[in-house]
């Protein structure tokens, strides 16, 4: 008799769900935000649609009961993915400050190592995985308030540093939050 191949940490077939393939948008969407913030309309919408992704995955994912392993992983990915493009279209078209890089990714820098260690690490089963990359409400007021930023530096530079700060503190709490959360469970 064979054993039974212990469950897959990436699938194929989940990469395939509605949730999933609603937050693989982001990653054109990050590719194509340096050609559309040409002109502030562009940006706008490439912006609009990334968010609109960044809602509906996780709605979708909850609702429909298809929250995986491969979205777990794959949705941050694709959020850093896309803040990356975003932050660094904005800092080479002079829109940003070089002060504002840390300010508008502290939470994906703070991120970064645990994703990291979720994908590296040694947790066993994928459903230990899918529940330690989840979004909080630190997580999400962070994100909004990024956008806000992003959106500052677009269309209101004057309230580009309050927004920059507003964005390092709630990134910075959001982190933490995510940190914190992981820790506790160990």
């Amino acid at each position: 008799m064979r054993a039974k191949p212990a469950e897959s940490f990436f699938s194929a077939e989940e990469l395939l769900l509605p949730p999933n393939l609603m937050s693989s948008l982001r990653l054109p969407l990050a590719a194509l935000f340096p050609f559309a913030a040409a002109s502030k309309g562009g940006a706008v919408a490439v912006l609009a649609l990334a968010g609109l992704s960044d809602v509906l995955d996780g709605t979708l994912a909850r609702r429909s009961g298809h929250a995986t392993a491969t979205g777990a992983v794959l949705d941050p990915i694709a959020d850093k993915a896309f803040a990356l493009s975003v932050v660094g279209t904005l800092l080479a078209q002079g829109k940003l400050p070089r002060w504002a890089v840390p300010a508008l990714l502290a939470r994906e820098i703070l991120e970064a190592p645990l994703l990291f260690w979720v994908l590296l690490g040694d947790h066993g089963a994928a459903e230990v995985r899918r529940s330690e990359v989840r979004a909080n409400g630190p997580g999400k007021l962070a994100t909004v308030v990024q956008f806000a930023a992003v959106m500052a530096a677009i269309e209101a530079p004057v309230l580009l540093p309050v927004a920059l700060a507003a964005a390092a503190v709630t990134g910075t709490l959001a982190g933490v939050a995510y940190w914190r959360r992981e820790l506790a469970r160990r």
